[in-house]
């Protein structure tokens, strides 16, 4: 998981704290949807050839994943800001799932919140 998603997932999470309880099946969508990841086709293209899949595995990943989950592929390629963008949201759902989320409740408390950007700290480290 790159590092830089990781960083967003705990600063967004952060940024959530004090401002009450938000739905967990709303915290991906918080975090990885209501903001751009990356900004700028030069810097998306280096965070693409970063990325444990790089650049074509990143497109590969993402039309599978398009896909199967709606049905059709509508990134632009074209773009390496949406391409990137779409790979942070993508692995944002995959960090989170890896933080099983699904076993917390419904409604996510700071609590909750805190021990998530925990559990994702942790990660880093391994």
């Amino acid at each position: 998981m790159e590092n830089e998603i990781k960083i967003h997932a705990i600063d967004g999470t952060n940024d959530l704290i004090g401002y009450g309880e938000i739905n967990r099946d709303e915290l991906h969508h918080a975090l990885f949807n209501l903001d751009y990841f990356i900004i700028g086709r030069y810097e998306a293209e280096q965070f693409l050839k970063s990325t444990e899949d790089g650049i074509f595995g990143s497109i590969n990943l993402i039309k599978e994943y398009e896909q199967d989950n709606f049905g059709e592929v509508t990134t632009d390629f074209s773009e390496a800001e949406h391409v990137a963008n779409m790979y942070a949201y993508i692995k944002g759902e995959e960090l989170l799932s890896l933080c099983n989320i699904w076993d917390y409740p419904e409604i996510l408390t700071d609590k909750h919140l805190k021990k998530i950007v925990k559990t994702i700290q942790e990660m880093e480290t391994q």
